[in-house]
C-alpha cells in the first residue's frame, strides 16, 4: 500500500494547466504515492492528456455522470489506499518537496491530522501566508479558510473514524466546511515555507461561483461560531486594534494591528506604512 494518496479531481481543465499540475506531482522528491485523478466530466474528458504519462502511480478514473466537486472529492477519499491523503487541485503546482515535508511532519506528530503550508501566486512575487500553530488556525477558522486546501495533507483515519466528509450543501466552500467540522477532532498545522503555487484566473471556482461561495461561507460562519463560542470570541479580540499613537493627544497618527504572525502599521489609520512578519524556526 502506498504511504500517500494524491487526490485530484478534474473538470474541463486547460491542457497546459493540467500538464503542469500532473508533472509537479510526478516530479516530487517523495515517491511512495498513488496519484488518483478523477474526471468529473464524462462528456468532455481529459483521458488522452492523463494517459500520455506512462507512470504506474497514476490511476485515472471517470465518473459515469457528473457528480459535482464534493461528491467527487468524497469518492476519491473512499478510493484512496494511502495512510495520508494529499489534496491537490487540477490547475495548481506542488513544489518538489511538498509531499516529503508533509509526510515528515505527520510521521513525527501523530496527534496532528491536517497539515498545510505557505504558498505563492503563479507568475507573481506575492507570497501566501497562513497561521501556523493549531490554536491560531482554529481561531482563524472562525472567519476564514485558514488551511490552504490545494496543499493540505490529511491523515485518512481522522476522516474514517469521525465519518466527516465534504458536504455538497456548502459547495463551493466545501473545504472550509470540512476544516470547521474537524476542529473538535484533530490538530492543524501549516508549515511556514512555500510548498505550492496557486493559479488565480477567471476560470477559478472562486471567480465563477463567487456569489454562491459567499453565501456558503456565511452559513459556515454561523455554525462554526455557534459550535466554538470561545474561539469566536478570541478571534474577535485578536482583530481589534492593538495600539494607537495620537498626535497632539487626539489625532490618530500611528495605528498598529496584530493578527497571528503579521503586524501592520498604518499612518492616520489608513495608509499602510509597513508590515512585519514574525518568523518561525
Amino acid at each position: 500500500m502506498p504511504k500517500v494518496s494524491v487526490l485530484m479531481p478534474v473538470y474541463k481543465t486547460q491542457e497546459e494547466h493540467l500538464r503542469t499540475a500532473i508533472e509537479s506531482i510526478l516530479n516530487q522528491s517523495f515517491t511512495d504515492f498513488e496519484f488518483l485523478i478523477l474526471d468529473d466530466c464524462p462528456t468532455d474528458t481529459r483521458e488522452t492528456i492523463v494517459k500520455s504519462y506512462n507512470d504506474p502511480r497514476i490511476k485515472y478514473l471517470i465518473n459515469e455522470t457528473n457528480l459535482g466537486i464534493s461528491k467527487t472529492r468524497n469518492k476519491l477519499i473512499d478510493l484512496a489506499q494511502g495512510e495520508y491523503l494529499a489534496i491537490f487541485d487540477h490547475d495548481d503546482i506542488s513544489l518538489k518537496d511538498r509531499l516529503k515535508k508533509q509526510v515528515e511532519f505527520l510521521d513525527s506528530h501523530p496527534d496532528y491530522g491536517v497539515v498545510g503550508a505557505y504558498g505563492k501566486f503563479i507568475g507573481k512575487n506575492k507570497p501566501m501566508y497562513f497561521p501556523i500553530e493549531d490554536h491560531d488556525i482554529k481561531v482563524a477558522l472562525m472567519r476564514s479558510c485558514a488551511v490552504p486546501h490545494t496543499v493540505a495533507m490529511i491523515r485518512k483515519d481522522v476522516l474514517t473514524t469521525t465519518g466527516i466528509r465534504y458536504e455538497e450543501f456548502y459547495s463551493p466552500s466545501e473545504d472550509y466546511a470540512l476544516w470547521s467540522r474537524l476542529i473538535a477532532h484533530t490538530k492543524f498545522h501549516n508549515l511556514p515555507e512555500q510548498l505550492f503555487e496557486y493559479r488565480s484566473h477567471t476560470g477559478n471556482t472562486s471567480h465563477l461561483q463567487s456569489n454562491k461561495m459567499f453565501n456558503a461561507t456565511q452559513m459556515i460562519y454561523a455554525f462554526v461560531r455557534t459550535q466554538h463560542p470561545d474561539l469566536a470570541t478570541e478571534d474577535k479580540l485578536k482583530r481589534q486594534v492593538r495600539k494607537k499613537y495620537k498626535l497632539f493627544g487626539f489625532i490618530p497618527f500611528i495605528t498598529t494591528y496584530e493578527h497571528f504572525n503579521i503586524t501592520r502599521v498604518y499612518l492616520f489609520s489608513k495608509i499602510l506604512i509597513f508590515k512585519i512578519k514574525k518568523t518561525y524556526s
